[in-house]
């Protein structure tokens, strides 16, 4: 069974995001070993400088890279991502299960996104959308589009 881990900055607190992501941890344990690992977010002033968002961002980062272990395949969700469709996604994830690591790891960063380091450290970079979402929502969004992708693979009829 392939793992996929989603590293996040920030939490969810709002009863409406626990409540969906924990519906699709629910649905998704029947296809994989779902982990989620939620990073704490630097603090920043109200208006912080481009300076204090870089170093934000990098502290960030370092505790990032210390979550992902050498033998995964890694995905980075950035702006400057590629955009990806579902079936594509689905690909991706047949692919790293039948034969690739066997791991997929999934990098949500906080309200700034993410460092460079993080960035570079990515197999792939992948955006899903060119609209703006809140890093939170991302989360859901990103839970709710591998549940598609496993009923893609499985030939379900969620997927229309």
């Amino acid at each position: 069974m392939i793992r996929i881990t989603i590293i996040a900055v920030g939490k969810l607190k709002e009863k409406y995001f626990l409540a969906a992501g924990e519906e699709y941890e629910k649905r998704l344990s029947r296809f994989c070993k779902l982990n989620i690992i939620e990073i704490e977010p630097e603090k920043l002033p109200d208006k912080p400088s481009d300076a204090q968002i870089e170093a934000a961002k990098n502290a960030e980062g370092k505790k990032i890279l210390q979550k992902i272990p050498s033998d995964a395949s890694v995905c980075a969700l950035c702006i400057e991502g590629k955009l990806v469709d579902s079936p594509t996604l689905a690909e991706r994830i047949d692919r790293e299960a039948t034969g690739g690591a066997g791991h997929r790891i999934y990098i949500i960063g906080g309200s700034y996104g993410l460092s460079d380091e993080v960035k570079a450290r990515s197999d792939e970079r992948m955006s899903m959308s060119p609209m703006t979402f809140p890093h939170k929502l991302a989360r859901i969004m990103l839970l709710e589009q591998i549940y598609r992708a496993f009923m893609i693979l499985g030939g379900g009829t969620y997927h229309k």
